[in-house]
C-alpha cells in the first residue's frame, strides 16, 4: 500500500482540466477550457525568435535560477510602465501558476488566513488548498471584488496573510475591479498589514487598448503574477512574480529546490518578442480586435438563443459567466450539453462557499463567430 501525503486530501481535481479530454473531440464545441485562439499565437513569429535564440549556446543550458537578464529587464521595463513606478525585483516562473505556487509556499504555513474571491479562479483555490491555508471569501459584482465587504471583516477582526484577486477581467466571472476599489484594496493593505497577490494574465486584452490601472501602482504590498501564456503561447510556460524584494528573493530560493530554472530557450523567445515593441503592439491590436468581436457574436449569441440565461458582458480577456434565474442545474446540464456537442464549466467547479449551482463559465476566445453561435445553439438544444 501506497500512502499518500494528507495536503492532498484539502486538495479538490480542476474540473477544467478533467473536461478537457472530453472537449479533445473534434465534434465538441468547446466552451470550457481556458485556451487563448489557436488561430492568433504568433507560431512564424515565435519560429524566427526561436531560431535566433539556437544561435546562442547559452539558450540550450542551464540558466539563473530567478530569470534570464534580458527577460528580466524586459519584464521589469514592462511592469514599471504598467505600475507607473520603478519595478526591478522580478522572477521568471514555469508559468504564472508555478509563481502562484512558489508564492504560497514561501509566505503560508498551515492554518494562515487567505482571502479569495468567490467565484475563485481554480488554480488559486488549488494552491492554497494545498498549502493548509484557513480560506475566506468575498464576494463580486460588477465593479469586481466588493472590497467595502473585506473592510468590515477586516474591521471586524479578520487577519490575513494574503488576499488574492484576479482584478482585470476576472477568471471566471470576466468583471473588472473599479479604479477606487483598487486603491482602497492597496489602502486597506497597508493599514492591516496583509500582502495582495494581483494575479493579471488577461490585463493587457483590454478591448479599448487601455489595460486598468493594476492595484500595484497604488500601494507597496502588492505582488503581481504575469504569464506570457494569454499574450503570446501558453507553450512557452514563461511567467513571473514582481514583489517587495524579500519576497523575490524567497520565491527565487524555493525555485531552486523546485525546477532549478525556468527553460532558457523559451525565455529567450519571450524576450525577443516582448522587447519588440512594435510588432508586439500590432500582435496585440490584432489580439483585442478578434477577441473582442468574438465576445460580442457570444452574447449576441446568448441575448438570441438563449435568453433565458444573464450574461456578463465583458470589456477585455477571454471569460464571460452565464447564470439561469430559473435554477437550471448546470452541473446536471453538462452531460446532456456534451452529447450535443458543446462544452462549458459548470458554477460549482468556481464555489468556495456558494454552490453557484444555476452559473457556468464558457470562454469566447477560442472559437470564430460562426462556431460561437453554434455553439450557444447547440447549448440552448441541451437546455431545453
Amino acid at each position: 500500500m501506497i500512502t499518500l501525503s494528507t495536503r492532498l486530501d484539502a486538495v479538490r481535481g480542476s474540473a477544467i482540466r478533467d473536461l478537457l479530454t472530453l472537449t479533445a473531440r473534434p465534434e465538441v464545441l468547446s466552451l470550457a477550457g481556458g485556451l487563448p485562439a489557436a488561430d492568433l499565437l504568433p507560431r512564424e513569429r515565435i519560429a524566427e525568435a526561436a531560431a535566433a535564440a539556437l544561435h546562442d549556446p547559452a539558450s540550450v543550458q542551464y540558466g539563473e535560477t530567478a530569470g534570464l537578464a534580458r527577460l528580466r529587464e524586459v519584464l521589469a521595463e514592462h511592469e514599471s510602465r504598467r505600475c507607473g513606478r520603478p519595478v526591478s525585483d522580478v522572477v521568471v516562473t514555469t508559468g504564472s501558476q508555478q509563481a502562484l505556487d512558489l508564492l504560497a509556499r514561501v509566505l503560508l504555513d498551515p492554518g494562515d488566513t487567505v482571502v479569495v474571491e468567490d467565484p475563485v479562479y481554480v488554480g488559486a483555490l488549488q494552491v492554497f488548498q494545498a498549502a493548509g491555508a484557513a480560506l475566506h471569501t468575498v464576494p463580486l459584482d460588477g465593479d469586481g471584488m466588493q472590497v467595502d465587504v473585506l473592510a468590515q471583516r477586516l474591521a471586524a477582526g479578520l487577519r490575513p496573510r494574503l488576499v488574492h484577486t484576479v482584478s482585470s477581467f476576472h477568471n471566471p466571472r470576466g468583471v473588472t475591479m473599479s479604479p477606487e476599489r483598487r486603491r482602497e484594496l492597496a489602502a486597506l493593505a497597508d493599514r492591516h498589514g496583509f500582502l495582495v497577490v494581483e494575479d493579471d494574465p488577461y490585463g493587457l486584452l483590454a478591448f479599448d487598448g487601455t489595460p486598468p490601472v493594476p492595484v500595484a501602482a497604488h500601494g507597496e504590498r502588492i505582488v503581481r503574477l504575469g504569464s506570457a501564456s494569454k499574450i503570446l503561447a501558453p507553450a512557452l510556460r514563461v511567467g513571473w512574480i514582481t514583489g517587495p524584494a524579500p519576497v523575490c528573493a524567497a520565491v527565487e530560493r524555493l525555485k531552486q529546490c523546485t525546477d532549478l530554472c525556468t527553460s532558457s530557450l523559451t525565455q529567450a523567445i519571450a524576450a525577443d518578442l516582448l522587447a519588440d515593441t512594435a510588432w508586439f503592439g500590432a500582435h496585440l491590436e490584432r489580439v483585442r480586435t478578434v477577441t473582442a468581436a468574438r465576445a460580442r457574436a457570444f452574447c449576441g449569441a446568448v441575448a438570441e438563443l438563449l435568453p433565458q440565461a444573464g450574461c456578463t458582458v465583458p470589456t477585455g480577456g477571454m471569460f464571460c459567466w452565464l447564470t439561469f434565474p430559473d435554477g437550471t442545474d448546470t452541473a446536471a446540464l453538462l452531460p446532456r450539453a456534451l452529447e450535443h456537442g458543446v462544452a462549458f464549466v459548470p458554477g460549482s467547479a468556481f464555489a468556495v462557499d456558494a454552490t453557484l449551482p444555476s452559473s457556468m463559465r464558457c470562454c469566447f476566445a477560442s472559437l470564430p463567430a460562426g462556431d460561437l453561435r453554434e455553439a450557444v445553439g447547440r447549448l440552448a438544444a441541451s437546455a431545453t
